[in-house]
């Protein structure tokens, strides 16, 4: 099984160009996918709004480009827009592996005076992989606020928690077809996506932290796949903000259930379809 995640940035290359098609061709040429999970999907957020784009629904586009691919999008910004529509922006899990429950999980959004910010949220898919389900968690955390995605990272951690509480009572109350219908939750856990944060920073430590409850820890499969190496590039390898240099804040956490299924972790660092690369991560 193969998991690719990437932050497209709304699609748009190191070049200018926005490009949904050459994203999904840029996928497909770094791995043969099971899941793909995407962060900074847009819709109808022209330039100047966000550079270089234009009104297309990014979402649907992406969906209609991968037909043998369920998707799921999980839309974070919602603003109003001119002539009664909308603009929106947020993540997207596509698979094609059976997807049972899907999940989205609003991130917190506390206030914290004259930084930017915008409404964040994790998307969660259970899929039936190979080796059994699995829960796939994509997000896209906060870059101005540490206050915020200090927060942010509690709350995924907490997510994980509660789905692994679910899945040791493991119990059917409801087998229906109805609303009310139990869906198992599975103990394999996968989280990844951008966590604006540093592969040595306090809260990538936190995420790895031990748990009170007795929630199994979670890994960065990079940490034992190769201990003592440093952690990929996987920002600002082809372009520069501010006085930031390369940044590595693209990650994958899993569970022990996971853990153990690990076969590689892979950085592609030859794209330049967006200003991150993408990450792979294959399980046996």
């Amino acid at each position: 099984m193969k998991i690719l995640s990437w932050n497209v940035q709304w699609c748009r290359g190191i070049d200018g160009r926005v490009d949904p098609a050459r994203i999904v061709s840029e996928a497909k040429r770094i791995a043969d996918f099971d899941v793909l999970c995407v962060q900074e999907v847009a819709d109808n957020f022209p330039a100047p709004r966000l550079t270089g784009n234009d009104e297309r629904d990014q979402f649907a586009e992406i969906a209609a480009l991968l037909p043998d691919y369920a998707a799921f999008p999980a839309i974070a910004v919602d603003h109003p827009a001119e002539g009664g529509g909308r603009r929106r922006f947020g993540n997207m899990i596509l698979s094609r592996l059976p997807v049972r429950q899907v999940y989205r999980w609003s991130l917190p959004y506390s206030a914290d005076p004259g930084k930017p910010g915008m409404p964040r949220i994790a998307i969660e898919a259970v899929v039936a992989a190979p080796f059994g389900d699995v829960r796939v968690i994509t997000n896209h955390l906060e870059w101005y606020s540490l206050a915020q995605r200090s927060a942010q990272v509690e709350a995924l951690r907490t997510v994980y928690a509660d789905g692994y509480a679910h899945a040791r009572a493991a119990e059917i109350t409801m087998n229906d077809g109805g609303p009310f219908q139990t869906f198992v939750r599975p103990r394999a856990t996968i989280i990844c996506g951008d966590f604006n944060l540093e592969h040595d920073s306090a809260l990538h430590a936190k995420m790895i932290s031990s748990f009170f409850d007795g929630t199994p820890t979670l890994t960065n499969p990079w940490d034992k796949l190769h201990p003592g190496e440093p952690y990929p590039t996987t920002f600002c390898l082809y372009n520069r903000i501010g006085d930031h240099g390369e940044l590595h804040c693209d990650f994958f956490f899993v569970s022990p259930e996971v853990m153990q299924r690990v076969e590689s972790l892979h950085v592609d660092q030859q794209t330049q379809a967006s200003d991150h690369q993408p990450i792979v991560l294959t399980l046996r």
